[in-house]
């Protein structure tokens, strides 16, 4: 069995999620992420399933959106508890983070 990490980014409309799937074990842990304006969005929610949890994927997320805000220069609205967490236990993430909406 393999425990590659896979993360896509999905999108439609105003709003989309990040997507993290482990060869090998059932279900998806995502992200979901609404955009406020062209250089904001939030994230809005981060869920994992019980198969999932405890394998890091949920923080693969937001270290992928972090990755992505970095790259494409928009900031990121902590409106989720886990993603406000984790943006609060690294603050080298601060370039990124904007107030919660």
């Amino acid at each position: 069995m393999s425990d590659a990490l896979r993360i896509e980014k999905e999108e439609q409309g105003a709003g989309g999620r990040y997507v993290a799937r482990i060869d090998g074990r059932d279900g998806e842990a995502e992200l979901i992420f609404t955009r406020r304006g062209a250089r904001l969005i939030s994230a809005d929610h981060t869920e994992a399933p019980v198969s999932l949890r405890g394998t890091g994927a949920a923080q693969a997320l937001v270290e992928r959106m972090v990755a992505d805000a970095r790259a494409s220069g928009f900031r990121i609205a902590p409106v989720c508890p886990f993603v406000l967490a984790w943006s609060k236990k690294h603050p080298e993430w601060s370039d990124v983070f904007a107030a919660p909406t």
